[in-house]
């Protein structure tokens, strides 16, 4: 499906072919599952675990070792950051322009619910080499987000 852009008349790539064209500059086979964790990806604002992954796709006919391998395998080539963030869970995010590498990320120590953080939420340099410590891959802030700390507040 093409669509044409009104203000300049350039013909725009539907993301579904978007999609086909990054695995295949990436030498992955385009399969309907991995079109469909994309997608999911693709859809959500904050990183997702296998388990939410596959809960989006519940409906699908995707055995769940399959949405596991295309999850691994979308990371290995890049397309697809996985992130562990303290729990000994790995969390799923489509690489995109607004975070195309390491970002910050919120996690709630009250419910486990993670967050992206905009870059300039942190003045910090996600690839920094620190002096004396080592190099910064990762960026993770914990505390309680609003949800948990409105139920917390006395009324």
């Amino acid at each position: 499906m093409v669509k044409k852009s009104s203000e300049n008349m350039v013909p725009e790539v539907s993301r579904a072919q978007a999609f086909r064209e990054m695995l295949r500059q990436k030498r992955l086979k385009v399969t309907s599952a991995r079109l469909a964790v994309l997608e999911v990806l693709a859809n959500s604002r904050h990183p997702l675990t296998h388990a939410e992954v596959q809960a989006v796709l519940k409906d699908q006919v995707i055995d769940p070792s399959t949405i596991f391998r295309n999850l691994h395998d979308l990371a290995e080539v890049g397309l697809v950051n996985r992130t562990e963030l303290g729990d000994h869970v790995w969390r799923f995010e489509l690489v995109q322009d607004n975070h195309a590498g390491s970002h910050p990320h919120f996690v709630c120590e009250d419910c486990g619910s993670v967050t992206c953080l905009p870059e300039a939420a942190l003045e910090l340099d996600a690839q920094r080499k620190v002096e004396g410590v080592g190099t910064i891959s990762q960026v993770l802030l914990k505390g309680q987000c609003e949800d948990c700390a409105d139920k917390a507040e006395p009324r």
